[in-house]
């Protein structure tokens, strides 16, 4: 798969008998799915919105290529992808960032010491959180606030975080720490 893809959305499970689909959105305006149709699935597929509105944390869609309920089923969880080109470009003055340009991404401290990789962006409810690898020792999850992340250089491949006191540290106890 072309690494110009971006993810944009994800098939959930059906909706009703006749075809419709939740899909979870990625985009700042879950309604912006439908801009970027037809959407490609990781195996080529593409499947075009001919209809979307709201449904809670949803949005639920018809899908011109799920006619029946049973074709809805076999693409729950299925992730859909657009050409980075459809997307348009983020605003950097409003600190707005592509999910996919933020992995990979090297993370530093305000005083430059390494701590590792920005390996995914979650978004749990309470905003923007990056998953951060660190070698030999346990992930991170760090906020991403301007308050944490005051730094975001995607041009020279790194973010720098401010973290508070304790963040960065290794507190659960291993079972070999186990009394």
């Amino acid at each position: 798969m072309s690494s110009d893809l971006v993810l944009v959305a994800k098939f959930g499970a059906p909706h009703g008998v006749r075809g419709e689909v939740r899909v979870k959105s990625f985009t700042q305006d879950p309604a912006a799915i439908a801009n970027y149709s037809p959407l490609a699935s990781r195996d080529g597929r593409l499947f075009t919105v001919q209809s979307l509105r709201p449904a809670g944390e949803v949005m639920v869609a018809r899908i011109a290529e799920l006619k029946t309920r049973d074709d809805a089923e076999a693409v729950t969880n299925l992730q859909l992808f657009v050409p980075r080109e459809r997307i348009p470009a983020a605003d950097e003055a409003e600190d707005e960032f592509l999910h996919a340009d933020l992995i990979g991404l090297k993370v530093e401290t305000t005083s430059g010491e390494l701590i590792g990789t920005v390996t995914a962006v979650y978004d749990f409810g309470a905003g923007d959180m990056l998953d951060v690898a660190r070698r030999a020792r346990k992930s991170v999850m760090i906020p991403f606030t301007k308050a944490v992340v005051p730094t975001v250089d995607i041009k020279g491949g790194r973010v720098v975080v401010d973290p508070p006191e304790g963040l960065l540290e290794d507190t659960q106890r291993g079972p070999e720490d186990r009394d």
